[in-house]
């Protein structure tokens, strides 16, 4: 082999995941990934045309987005199991962004601008090795996000499946709308029927399904295939069914998409925040995939696979997508073992659009407004909602936040928010010093002072700081040494400041940490600064703090175990001009065996 081909080959196999498993392909391993792309296709068929109504957009871009991305993000996705194409909270998002606009010709340039916006900044991302990143942003934001959409979609929807016209301007708050549709609009009774009765159906066939255990039975494809047997067959278009209509029979083509910069400026913002709603989505599926079967995710080549997947689709007539959650799972269910049962599935997809597209114009709409509001109950993690919001009031605020963002302002912006909030609330937390007090007992062991304990040495004082101690952390860490002072009286000789647990040290609290030395040296009390590790002693190094200390002040990290607090301890002891009433070496003031830190 040619100096070199391993490595190209080990290159390959990162960037294009896919090709890595033919390496180590078999006839059985593609019998698993047939049944399952077929199975995951059963789905994607009316899923992907319901999702493109959500963002109002021609049914014929969700089958588009079905083949293309679902094809292109199987080949790169660092995920085997984790299928690509539209999803529901991507279709939301882009209808709440899109919401300004009137026409649907409009709509499909932002669609397809959009991916490829999406697509661009996920790329960026993967480039950068920013993907790690968002294992930095709360999973209550994805709650959050989910409960908010999964109240959004039904509201959506209920004009199809009521049969109700849609009223109201296009610039009105969706809220708006919604309510005056409800208000002034009339049911049309034919199609609440086609509505509830597809409802109905479809949980009659789960019911069947988990009782014959039949797992893989396409209850959704079945219930959209009975729907549109019986629009045909009664004619109920004709009474006021609205129906999918004419699906064109031909496969996406290139094309370069076409915007104006008006388009570009109002896509902009709303990509950005879509696109990271993308990532985290497909990560979190992906990794929930990973804890059950095992596999090791690289969560940059995660977003490299969502970046070229909606960069592509951008050039195919696409609209955005990301990771679908309901049809990743059935994946793995049906047993897929590579990233090829995307590729099954996308082909299968693309197979009914070309033979049986013309068949599916008598779809009404309001069975597809039906099978979204079976899958927006089932679409948030109830289990997951319930844990995160009885876990802490942090995660609890987040969902409701990111929840209300959603329903209340828009929901391309409410992961944004969510992900501010989460900022906004970690931070005071990781800026909270922890401050202890210690006393040394009758047997020369040091330990933490309870609130009730009386042996305070008025002669030596120590202390410890434990924490993050950057410029957030600084108000708590004044506090500190204010209490400090405080304690302080005439008596007292040294404090010792235990400084092994800090960490992150900037300026700021540099700045801090001097003040207070110089104010303890005005009054007369050295301060000992021990356990200071290495790095810490950079920074005062740097900083110019290591010239202004005595060298007795400062006492470093030693690799024995408390070996600093020791020395600094003796040496307090060895300076001490009388000791205290609570001294444990009363009658000998230099200390003759060891200290030892807690009961060690």
């Amino acid at each position: 082999m040619p100096n070199g081909s391993p490595s190209a080959a080990r290159t390959l196999d990162r960037v294009v995941p896919a090709i890595g498993s033919l390496r180590t392909y078999s006839f059985d391993t593609f019998r698993h990934d047939l049944v399952a792309g077929l199975s995951v296709a059963a789905v994607a068929v009316p899923q992907a045309i319901s999702y493109a109504l959500v963002a109002g957009l021609p049914p014929e871009y969700g089958l588009y987005t079905a083949v293309v991305m679902t094809a292109v993000g199987a080949l790169f996705d660092s995920s085997k199991q984790l299928i690509n194409g539209p999803t529901n909270a991507i279709s939301i998002a882009f209808l709440s962004a899109t919401a300004m606009m009137a026409t649907p010709e409009q709509k499909i340039q932002a669609a397809v601008v959009m991916a490829l916006f999406m697509g661009l900044i996920q790329l960026s991302i993967a480039l950068l090795k920013l993907g790690d990143l968002t294992k930095f942003i709360s999973h209550s934001v994805i709650v959050g996000f989910t409960l908010g959409a999964g109240a959004l979609l039904p509201l959506d929807q209920l004009k199809n499946l009521l049969g109700l016209k849609a009223m109201g301007h296009p610039e009105d708050h969706f809220l708006v709308r919604f309510a005056q549709t409800v208000w002034y609009g009339h049911i049309n009774w034919p199609t609440t029927a086609v509505g509830v009765g597809t409802i109905a159906f479809v949980l009659a066939l789960r019911w069947f399904k988990r009782v014959a255990k039949l797992p893989l039975l396409p209850e959704f494809l079945i219930a959209v295939i009975v729907a549109a047997a019986g629009t045909a067959y009664l004619g109920l278009d004709k009474q006021g069914v609205a129906i999918v209509g004419q699906i064109p029979t031909k496969l996406p083509s290139f094309a370069l998409p076409v915007f104006d910069w008006h388009t570009a400026q109002e896509m902009a913002t709303g990509s950005l925040a879509i696109a990271v709603l993308g990532l985290l989505e497909a990560i979190a599926m992906a990794k929930s995939i990973a804890a059950v079967t095992g596999q090791k995710l690289d969560i940059n080549q995660q977003a490299l696979s969502e970046a070229l997947a909606n960069i592509t689709g951008g050039f195919f007539q696409c609209m955005p997508g990301s990771g679908s959650l309901t049809r990743s799972a059935i994946n793995q269910q049906a047993g897929a073992k590579t990233q090829w049962s995307g590729v099954v599935s996308a082909i299968a997809v693309a197979t009914v659009v070309v033979l049986a597209g013309s068949y599916a114009r008598f779809i009404p709409k309001a069975a597809l407004a039906a099978l979204l509001m079976v899958t927006s109950w089932r679409m948030v993690d109830w289990a997951a909602l319930r844990y995160h919001a009885r876990a802490t009031r942090f995660d609890a605020v987040i969902i409701i936040v990111t929840a209300l963002s959603a329903v209340l302002i828009s929901v391309e912006f409410c992961v944004l928010i969510g992900v501010f909030m989460s900022f906004l609330l970690v931070v005071p937390r990781s800026a909270n010093v922890l401050f202890t007090e210690f006393v040394l007992d009758e047997d020369g062991i040091i330990e933490e002072r309870e609130e009730d304990d009386q042996r305070v040495c008025d002669r030596i004082q120590i202390y410890g700081l434990e924490g993050e101690l950057y410029f957030g952390a600084v108000p708590s860490l004044e506090a500190h040494f204010d209490t400090i002072q405080s304690r302080c009286s005439d008596r007292t000789e040294f404090v010792l400041l235990r400084l092994k647990r800090v960490r992150n040290v900037d300026a700021v609290s540099i700045r801090a940490l001097e003040k207070f030395l110089e104010s303890m040296r005005t009054r007369g009390v050295p301060v000992l600064l021990c356990g200071v590790r290495a790095d810490l002693h950079t920074v005062f190094d740097r900083t110019g703090l290591h010239d202004r200390l005595e060298p007795h002040q400062l006492f470093l990290e030693q690799r024995v175990k408390h070996s600093s607090t020791q020395q600094a301890i003796r040496y307090a002891y060895h300076n001490l001009r009388e000791p205290c009433s609570f001294c444990p070496r009363k009658e000998v003031v230099r200390l003759d065996r060891p200290v030892l830190f807690g009961r060690e």
